[in-house]
């Protein structure tokens, strides 16, 4: 598992300025509307609200726990966090009220998985794909990022400088996520031998704080948040995953052939276009970026 950048800042402005530059390109100027109300300039044209789960409300779900800093505090209700803040201006630009947006929880399966749910958006870094596509519906890429490999201080493997370096490593890895799949590419060499598969990051994380695992790998942003957080305990980040970059982004999720879709991707890219997505960058993931360096393949 994106100066605009990465994590548009001052450090990830070197490693991951094309991506963040695309969204800059697309975004221009500007920022979302504050208010609570929706205006009528936010609105969509359509009745947006007869197509959601519960009439005149927009269910949204985000992870068990949601992770920093796609959400502050694991509380999504108070719209702090990227994704968060994400979610209430793509409501106002959908016609909602910041009140009729609400809640709930779901692993990260669910949000790709095929089938009815109980919410109408879900959004938790989902990469998209084309597997996926054919389960759920995709809003446009409102970010773009890379991977990265964190240990603790301690390990032989912390000093690693290629991924060559891992290749005898157990490695810790988010069930569904795109993590497994590099890994198992470009560190095992096509083998299963030696990656560990866990329900959700926070497992993974404690596997790695534990001993039970050798490393992790996941999103740089969330890797980032992660050591910061001693949620990986006297971890550090190794280094980046060199062809990782996310050429697909990740995206809000919904039901397949959901009616709200293209209502959802045209309130999103008018966001993207008026530079709201690139000042939500810039306020909340500009702080998480370093200067992570590539490993080298």
């Amino acid at each position: 598992m994106s100066s605009c950048q990465f994590f548009v800042s001052r450090r990830q402005l070197l490693t991951l300025g094309a991506s963040a530059c695309a969204v800059a390109a697309l975004a221009g100027c500007g920022g979302g509307s504050s208010s609570d109300d929706a205006s009528s300039q936010d609105a969509v044209a359509g009745d947006v609200a007869q197509f959601t789960i519960e009439p005149g409300k927009l269910t949204v779900a985000t992870g068990e726990p949601a992770w920093e800093p796609w959400v502050m505090n694991d509380a999504p209700e108070s719209g702090e966090g990227f994704e968060a803040a994400l979610i209430y201006a793509l409501a106002r630009r959908l016609g909602f009220a910041n009140k009729d947006v609400v809640w709930v929880r779901s692993d990260f399966a669910e949000s790709f998985a095929p089938g009815p749910h109980d919410w109408d958006l879900n959004i938790q870094q989902v990469s998209i794909s084309e597997e996926r596509n054919q389960a759920v519906d995709f809003s446009p890429a409102y970010f773009r990022g890379t991977l990265s490999v964190a240990t603790l201080a301690k390990s032989a493997y912390a000093k690693a400088t290629t991924l060559t370096d891992f290749e005898d490593a157990s490695i810790a890895v988010q069930v569904g996520s795109t993590a497994y799949d590099y890994v198992k590419t470009l560190i095992k060499y096509g083998s299963d031998e030696g990656i560990d598969v866990f329900d959700d990051n926070a497992d993974a994380a404690a596997a790695v704080s534990g001993g039970k695992a050798d490393a992790i790998v996941t999103d740089t942003t969330d890797i980032v948040y992660m050591v910061s957080s001693d949620q990986i305990e006297d971890g550090v980040v190794v280094g980046q995953i060199p062809g990782s970059e996310d050429p697909d982004g990740i995206g809000i999720t919904l039901a397949k052939d959901s009616p709200l879709t293209p209502f959802v991707a045209d309130a999103l890219t008018s966001l993207i276009k008026d530079g709201t997505v690139s000042s939500l960058v810039q306020t909340w993931l500009a702080e998480y970026t370093s200067d992570i360096p590539f490993l080298k393949a």
